[in-house]
C-alpha cells in the first residue's frame, strides 16, 4: 500500500524501505515511551507488526508508525513519530488516515493506542477516552531497559 500526496510526501507499508537505524534513533532517543530501547529489541518489535513509513519527496524517511494486530478483531497503534524538521505539514494526519483506511486493517472491533500529548490528533480519527477504564488492566515494567527509571 502506497499513498502519495501532491507535495510528494508518501506513506508506504513496504518494510524494505524502512530506515530502521534512523527510526530507532527517533524512538530510542527522542520518544518518551521507549527511550533507551536496544536496537535488536526495537527491530523485533517492528518485525512483529505492520510498519508504516512516511517519506519526503527525495525518498528520505521522515516518519514512522506500526500497527500490532491479530489481523481480524484488534489493532494497536504504536511508535508514531514525525521528524521534527517535517512537523507542521499534517503528516501525522496523512499517516493516521493511511493506517485507518488500510484494506487489511478493516472491521476491527477495537483499536487502541497510548499517548501523552497527541489526543487532539487521535480524536479526529474516532479515538476517545476508555469507555470502561475499570475493565482495562496493565502490567508495566518501570525500567525495562535498565536506565534507572529514565526510560519507558
Amino acid at each position: 500500500m502506497k499513498r502519495v500526496r501532491d507535495d510528494g510526501y508518501a506513506i508506504d507499508d513496504d518494510r524494505a524501505r524502512l530506515d530502521l537505524p534512523r527510526v530507532h534513533r527517533w524512538i530510542g532517543e527522542e520518544g518518551y515511551w521507549a527511550r533507551g530501547i536496544p536496537f535488536e529489541l526495537f527491530k523485533r518489535s517492528v518485525d512483529g507488526a505492520r510498519p508504516f513509513g512516511i517519506y519526503a519527496p527525495d525518498g528520505t524517511q521522515v516518519g514512522f508508525a506500526r500497527v500490532i494486530s491479530d489481523g481480524a478483531t484488534f489493532g494497536y497503534i504504536g511508535d508514531v513519530f514525525v521528524d521534527p524538521a517535517h512537523r507542521g505539514k499534517a503528516l501525522s494526519k496523512f499517516l493516521m488516515a493511511a493506517i485507518m483506511e488500510h484494506p487489511e486493517l478493516q472491521g476491527f472491533r477495537r483499536w487502541m493506542l497510548v499517548t501523552a500529548d497527541a489526543h487532539g490528533l487521535y480524536k479526529q480519527f474516532g479515538f476517545e477516552a476508555l469507555t470502561n477504564p475499570e475493565r482495562v488492566m496493565e502490567r508495566r515494567h518501570p525500567d525495562p531497559y535498565g536506565l534507572g527509571g529514565k526510560g519507558a
